[in-house]
């Protein structure tokens, strides 16, 4: 195996962006993931060493954004409220998350080569 070969390839991070203002990418996404294992906001920014305060902007942000509602408070009961994703929320992390891997599948060879190319060129 190629000293090429065995280093991993390099990363393809996907942002979309909306309009020139708004856009939707791997943080808010891992936040809505956070969210959605955790159930909670704060815990969710807790899991990325984020601020409170950042983490509900951010929730506040992607609601806007989208124009519905992703992410959802809960009722308070004996050990506090939470938040979950909603229906819309699930779709919009799927949909990115499947736009993600549909164009790493799609530069994958580029990726391989563009690997290649830098190890060539550290090499001379």
């Amino acid at each position: 195996m190629s000293r090429a070969s065995a280093k991993p390839l390099p990363q393809l991070s996907v942002r979309i962006d909306l309009d020139s203002e708004d856009r939707i990418g791997p943080g808010k996404i891992e936040l809505l993931e956070q969210i959605r294992e955790h159930g909670s906001i704060s815990a969710a920014g807790r899991a990325m060493d984020m601020s409170y305060k950042r983490a509900w902007d951010l929730v506040d942000e992607i609601n806007r954004i989208c124009g519905h509602a992703a992410v959802e408070p809960q009722a308070g009961g004996k050990n506090g409220g939470g938040a979950m994703l909603t229906p819309f929320g699930e779709k919009l992390v799927a949909r990115y998350r499947k736009i993600e891997r549909d164009a790493a599948r799609a530069v994958h060879k580029e990726l391989e080569a563009l690997r290649s190319d830098i190890a060539r060129s550290r090499k001379s």
